[in-house]
């Protein structure tokens, strides 16, 4: 297995092999952010194929009420790993790895990410990584169908910290 940051052409494989809810590209998004600076965009490969992706948001969490604890901490968001029987095989471990290297490469003194109250699973290996519980927070976001129908989605998370 290989990591790398997503180069422009991979977003066509990436929307081929990994699943989005929505008619749109959320990996396209995810590649604008990284060509404007305002993320890294990684990629996981089993030679050819990605098997999970994340994306650091230097920014930081969009929720405000983790912004005003936060406000100087990037967020790793939308890890994945695809297939599902791929999962609990090291590949989110080692995204979350390899998110921890360029934030520290660039001098942050921390790095979180949100994770659903409703999944003890991705709580756990967090845990295990060494995040620590700070923030409750709703992530509000939304996607379009190929019908063209927007969905609002709200998700109880929590914010969690990692300090280096």
């Amino acid at each position: 297995m290989r990591i790398s940051q997503c180069r422009e052409e991979d977003v066509e494989t990436l929307d081929a092999h990994m699943p989005f809810r929505g008619a749109t590209s959320h990996h396209g998004v995810r590649w604008a952010r990284q060509r404007d600076g305002r993320g890294t965009f990684l990629v996981a490969w089993r030679e050819e194929r990605p098997v999970g992706s994340c994306e650091v948001r230097w920014e930081g969490c969009a929720a405000p009420e983790v912004r005003a604890v936060h406000p100087d901490c990037p967020e790793v968001n939308g890890l994945g790993v695809w297939p599902e029987t791929l999962r609990s095989q090291g590949i989110g471990t080692a995204l979350i790895k390899e998110a921890e290297r360029l934030a520290t490469g660039r001098g942050c003194r921390a790095i979180g990410l949100g994770v659903e109250k409703n999944n003890p699973r991705a709580h756990a290996l967090y845990d295990r990584l060494g995040y620590r519980p700070s923030t409750p927070y709703l992530d509000c976001w939304s996607y379009e169908d190929g019908a063209g129908v927007t969905h609002k989605v709200a998700d109880a998370c929590v914010f969690m910290v990692k300090r280096f």
